[in-house]
């Protein structure tokens, strides 16, 4: 059989653009300006840094033609000089379909270009900290390959702005470095977490012996164990998430994945432990959340992001629910001056608070989705359907007479999230849609509308 062939310079004058929907995706990192009220940052799982300058009303992507890979798994803003950021690609939530990314990359002109720094076959980034009066002082936490083993895993050193990298907390091939907290009344005092991990397509292995938590006092030259220290769950330990209190020196709150983990906190700087709190919704999905963060003005005011994004206000004995836009907490970035000015990162992307999480800007305007599955209808002109991860799957015009396709022109299709979707060609109305643990969904727009 012959086919008609296509001549090259049609398939070549083809360009891609954005057809929505605007709705945000999976972010795992973001950071705000320590000045500017109104300017913050996020890192989206597929789709590169992207900047708001009107405090979350409006984003712009701002790493697209510098960026060679787009999962982004930490961002961080220097104090001193917040012109210089720093991104670390590939994100560290290693679910099943978890994106691997290339190094490090830096700007020092607020986001307008960028450069790459380094540390390709780190795979995935976790967490940057950068020296609060000094930018060039660096670290970075980096777990590796989420696949195999590898060297360039831990915590990673630069004294000169990335252009160097020094591998200064090490345990195995198979263990890297999940969280990183600097104290920010020594910035000295640096606590990591490591966690042995390795993703097969048909399962995750969370924890073994080289999973622990360590300390280092002369800003990560060398590093001490506090997983022995007295207090500390029995092990062994999976994932860990650490932060030390800006607003008291020598107190820690460290979210641990043991038999008996849980929430617990050391006013001495990690050399005694007790556990604060072992309730099962602050340990929900340990693999993919233990995330912990200080607020940096009351030492008893700490956020765990799981499912829930969870506030405690007497030092982790009672949590609250803060209320998100979206499931899936991953990240927060709370202003060192003001604890009310918040960024949130979630599995429906990022959103801005102003008065401490009570309220929180929209996610319906960032255009992040993470798309398993795509099929077209045979309408004309056609539409577009996709399978979106965490959310629904929906159906977006592939072009439109008020030129960009507003979200009102897009619309959800079923509940499915990873399947695969596919419409009937003789009925347009008519769509299928594979589910989690095994459903199918059937659609009828006739009926819908």
């Amino acid at each position: 059989m012959t086919y008609p062939q296509v001549d090259s310079g049609f398939l070549n004058s083809l360009e891609w653009r954005s057809i929505g929907p605007h709705r945000g995706g999976r972010v795992v990192a973001v950071a705000g300006h320590p000045f500017d009220q109104l300017l913050f940052y996020l890192g989206a799982c597929s789709g590169g840094v992207w900047k708001t300058t009107d405090g979350g009303n409006y984003w712009e992507n701002i790493s697209d033609g510098f960026f060679k890979t787009s999962p982004v798994g930490a961002i961080a803003v220097s104090e001193s000089d917040p012109n210089i950021i720093y991104v670390g690609m590939g994100e560290s939530c290693i679910r099943g379909n978890v994106a691997s990314g290339d190094g490090v990359y830096k700007s020092t002109d607020g986001g307008q270009t960028w450069a790459h720094m380094g540390l390709e076959d780190t795979r995935h980034i976790s967490r940057i900290r950068v020296h609060p009066s000094d930018p060039n002082v660096v670290y970075v936490a980096a777990l590796g390959h989420a696949f195999g083993y590898n060297q360039d895993r831990g915590i990673f050193r630069s004294m000169d702005g990335g252009t160097n990298w020094e591998r200064v907390l090490f345990r195995d091939e198979k263990t890297g470095a999940i969280d990183l907290s600097m104290d920010a009344n020594n910035p000295r005092v640096l606590y990591a977490a490591l966690w042995q991990a390795l993703r097969e397509p048909w399962h995750l292995n969370s924890g073994g012996p080289g999973s622990g938590l360590f300390k280092s006092d002369d800003g990560g030259s060398t590093w001490s164990e506090l997983s022995t220290n007295p207090g500390m769950p029995k092990g062994p330990f999976g994932r860990i998430g650490i932060a030390a209190s800006p607003a008291r020196e020598g107190l820690v709150y460290a979210i641990v994945e043991a038999e008996d983990g849980g929430l617990f906190w050391s006013d001495d700087g990690g050399s005694t432990w007790e556990i604060g709190n072992d309730e099962r919704k602050v340990r929900t999905r340990p693999w993919y959340f233990n995330h912990i963060f200080a607020d940096p003005n009351d030492p008893y005011t700490i956020y765990i992001m799981n499912m829930i994004a969870w506030k405690s206000v007497d030092g982790g004995r009672t949590f609250f629910d803060l209320t998100t836009p979206h499931g899936d907490n991953h990240d927060l970035w709370i202003d060192p001056q003001n604890s009310q000015r918040m960024v949130n990162g979630n599995d429906g992307g990022a959103t801005v608070s102003f008065n401490g999480g009570a309220t929180w800007t929209t996610l319906w305007n960032q255009p992040t989705a993470q798309f398993y599955h795509v099929a077209v209808d045979n309408q004309f002109p056609y539409r577009v359907y996709g399978t979106q991860q965490d959310n629904t799957a929906m159906s977006v015009p592939s072009s439109s007479f008020k030129g960009a396709i507003p979200y009102n022109d897009c619309y959800p299709v079923a509940h499915s999230e990873s399947g695969h979707i596919a419409v009937r060609p003789d009925d347009h109305n008519i769509v299928y849609s594979g589910a989690q643990r095994g459903a199918i969904h059937r659609y009828d727009h006739r009926a819908s509308c």
